[in-house]
């Protein structure tokens, strides 16, 4: 009984908290978008705190036409994510660089996250049933390229935070996705082709001919990256070649 108080408690808090309202277990958040008759199913309530709890990621939702970082939606695009209330269910990201969105894409797909989904037992009897995952691409999706630079270029500019390779699996930041983790994503071309633009990569990144140079007042806080479009097009060819990680298996986090 007294396991049970506690975590009611715990999701009401993470209902109730407002931004000001912030403890170390909430410290990192993300907004996620939802039209009014997914939120109205009570279906967010049972699956939004359950990964609060397992991550310390706290994820407010807004309505659907509100800035998010992340959406669910039925326009078929993006991850599936699940069935319910008559309708399949796509998780899209607005901002591919946030982390903590990847790390919500990745539970949400993995064992834990279809349990938790099929866990889901309303008053009303309305289930909801986990996405059946997709094949994996096939090996058409290859990019013409010279590969061996493009992986030479990628441990030596993107090694430091993610995982390129075997290599550098120790010399990167843990909560970074690797590159395996994101050539799964059904849009990870198009995440590549624009990273320069994505979060958090605009405060260091310059390509040539592309980007604008920095700010003075507000120059790069690391050792800026600093490469082509040709050297991009070899990054690509060597991604499109790596196999994508298997996300149906339980998430393991340190």
């Amino acid at each position: 009984m007294c396991c049970r108080f506690m975590f009611a408690v715990l999701i009401g808090l993470f209902f109730v908290a407002g931004p000001g309202v912030t403890g170390e277990a909430f410290a990192k958040t993300f907004r996620l978008s939802a039209p009014d008759d997914l939120v109205a199913s009570g279906f967010l309530k049972h699956l939004l705190p359950r990964f609060s709890l397992k991550t310390g990621v706290r994820i407010e939702i807004v309505p659907e036409t509100g800035t998010a970082e992340a959406a669910f939606s039925t326009s078929n695009t993006g991850t599936p994510a699940f069935s319910g209330i008559g309708k399949d269910w796509y998780l899209g990201i607005a901002d591919a660089g946030n982390e903590h969105v990847a790390r919500f894409e990745e539970w949400l797909v993995s064992d834990v996250g279809k349990n938790t989904i099929a866990s889901f037992k309303p008053d009303s009897g309305q289930v909801f049933t986990a996405a059946v995952a997709k094949p994996k691409e096939a090996v058409s999706e290859a990019i013409a390229g010279d590969v061996v630079s493009g992986e030479k270029l990628a441990v030596v500019h993107c090694g430091r935070c993610h995982m390129v390779n075997e290599a550098t699996r120790l010399t990167t930041i843990g909560s970074s996705p690797s590159f395996a983790v994101m050539r799964s994503f059904s849009d990870w071309r198009a995440r590549f082709e624009a990273f320069f633009a994505l979060n958090p990569h605009p405060s260091f990144t310059q390509v040539d001919g592309v980007t604008e140079p920095f700010d003075i007042s507000r120059p790069s806080p690391i050792a800026p990256v600093e490469i082509t479009l040709d050297e991009l097009d070899a990054i690509l060819a060597f991604v499109s070649r790596i196999p994508p990680a298997d996300l149906g298996a339980p998430i393991q986090y340190q």
